[in-house]
């Protein structure tokens, strides 16, 4: 089986948020599922410690059920663990190995002299998959990758349709069939549209399934007629939009051409179903009926390991938690805090936005210092929310820091230092802060949404198998109650804070221990159902 992923981002080439870590993760994942490795009861390969305890880790919608994916696949006859291909743009700034090789291909483009551009193609093999690079300097040479201060790039029509349109005929060089397009987010939607209305005369492209993957269901992909005029030609235009239509939406588009969608955990797929999250798409979902679900994203266990992590202090694993302790000490001092303070320490990092709830720790922030909480928080975006934050960093320095940046490595040593985590979003399709802070002992307060509450299950509610602190309802007084709650709870320490560690350290989130062959198992599904088309 073949398969091709086409994204807007892919670490460690091209990375804004967690899009780029999952389409990484997952290209590497899927390609080398069925490496020798120990097998826990469902058949999956795990590499250590053990499976979350959860209700679902994957759902497809059925009539009035969830059904997992072996009720609903069939098993193809000489399946093979696919190779990957990933397709992406080479941004401003992507740095190329030497080993790489570089070829000029002709590609179809509807804003260009004579319908033809030239653009380059860089190609590697690196971590388990190839990369290939569309390189085209007008397109992608620029300050963002979606826009700059002014807001939103007003022909990302045209460059992503260029990306889709320069994969498709890289692919026809290729010579060798594509059972699988999986297409990430709004940007690699133009690939399914091309397939149905602008290749279908090209077997090698038209029989491929399609998956499309949402990460965020906020980003849609709305382009005007011009916009559209961009990415298609006349012709297919027409065949896309009607003459009354104002536009497309391209999310929508895909969604509707795809043979499975799916986004990144079970809880937000099933919450995107409804009107309140659903985005405007909800019914353009459930009508997809089975073909709809969600598979938990995975997390990368080597990567975020703080047994080998060398931005912290010292290193400490589940077994020995000693260095947990200078980790914390050495974040206190980072932060000019009083390093003798007993006080719990709060952690929190991300996108200062409201839909990840920092408007919820502005409000809630001088209440928990009142208790004798020291915040960290570490971040860029919404201005007013930093200028609340700092105003109380200013008036408590030695309770509250506040850090406007984008620093990995800082950000490793808050998921190490401090005592809680808090990710209070209003909606989280799946989320990695939650994973890395149970990976790195440091039990974390949620909002019971999404992929939150997917991953953290209530100690309080269950004592014996809790893994953190879940608030209810996105409220200041549901999430300081569950703050109140862990600070507590820290506070008391002992043997139980001492098993609430242990069992969040204990999990594994690899790929490999779900996530791939989940993912696998879906391709595979995708083929029956575009053959049966």
């Amino acid at each position: 089986m073949r398969v091709v992923c086409i994204a807007a981002e892919c670490e460690p080439w091209a990375k804004t948020g967690g899009l780029g870590d999952v389409v990484d993760a997952l290209a590497r994942a899927v390609g080398a599922t069925g490496r020798a490795g120990d097998e826990n009861e469902d058949g999956v390969t795990v590499e250590g410690g053990r499976r979350p305890p959860l209700p679902h880790s994957q759902v497809w919608v059925g009539t009035g059920a969830v059904m997992s994916v072996g009720q609903v696949e069939p098993e193809l006859p000489g399946y093979v663990e696919p190779p990957v291909d990933v397709f992406l743009p080479r941004y401003r700034g992507v740095a190329v190995p030497g080993r790489a090789t570089s070829r000029l291909l002709a590609v179809p483009d509807p804003l260009a002299e004579g319908g033809i551009t030239e653009v380059g193609l860089v190609e590697f093999e690196d971590r388990g998959y190839r990369v290939r690079l569309i390189d085209h300097p007008p397109a992608f040479d620029r300050e963002g990758y979606y826009g700059d201060s002014s807001g939103d790039y007003a022909d990302n029509g045209w460059r992503f349709g260029l990306l889709c349109r320069a994969a498709i005929e890289t692919l026809l060089t290729d010579e060798r069939p594509v059972d699988v397009l999986h297409l990430h987010d709004w940007q690699a939607m133009p690939a399914v549209v091309l397939r149905d209305c602008a290749y279908q005369a090209y077997p090698l492209i038209s029989r491929s399934a399609v998956m499309v993957t949402i990460h965020n269901l906020a980003y849609q992909g709305w382009l005007s007629r011009e916009g559209a005029a961009g990415m298609l030609f006349p012709e297919e235009l027409t065949r896309v939009l009607s003459a009354r239509s104002d536009g497309i939406l391209l999310l929508r588009e895909g969604i509707k051409r795809a043979e499975l969608v799916n986004t990144v955990s079970p809880g937000y797929a099933m919450e995107i179903l409804g009107p309140a999250l659903g985005m405007g798409l909800n019914q353009v979902l459930a009508e997809l009926g089975h073909r709809f679900g969600g598979i938990l994203n995975g997390l990368d266990m080597t990567a975020w390991n703080p047994a080998t992590d060398d931005s912290l202090r010292e290193p400490y694993s589940c077994a020995d938690l000693t260095g947990k302790s200078a980790c914390r000490r050495a974040l206190l001092d980072e932060l000019g805090f009083d390093t003798d303070d007993a006080g719990p320490v709060l952690g929190m990092i991300g996108r200062l936005d409201p839909q990840k709830g920092f408007d919820l720790l502005a409000s809630a922030a001088p209440e928990l210092v009142a208790e004798g909480a020291r915040l960290a928080v570490l971040g860029t975006g919404d201005p007013r929310l930093i200028a609340d934050l700092q105003d109380l960093a200013a008036a408590r320095p030695k309770s509250v820091a506040v850090v406007e940046a984008f620093d990995r490595a800082l950000a490793r040593r808050i998921y190490a230092g401090a005592d809680l985590y808090l990710m209070p979003s209003r909606f989280e399709p799946c989320g990695q802060g939650q994973m890395i802070a149970l990976r790195y002992g440091t039990p974390p307060v949620v909002h019971r949404t999404g992929g939150l509450a997917d991953t953290v299950l209530d100690v309080d509610e269950r004592p014996n198998d809790g893994t953190g602190f879940v608030h209810a309802a996105a409220t200041k007084k549901s999430f300081v109650d569950a703050c109140r709650r862990g600070m507590d709870r820290y506070r008391r320490g002992g043997s139980e804070w001492a098993a609430l560690q242990d069992r969040g350290m204990d999990i594994d989130w690899s790929w490999e221990a779900g996530p791939a062959e989940q993912y696998a198992a879906s391709y595979r599904r995708a083929v029956s159902l575009r053959r049966e088309h």
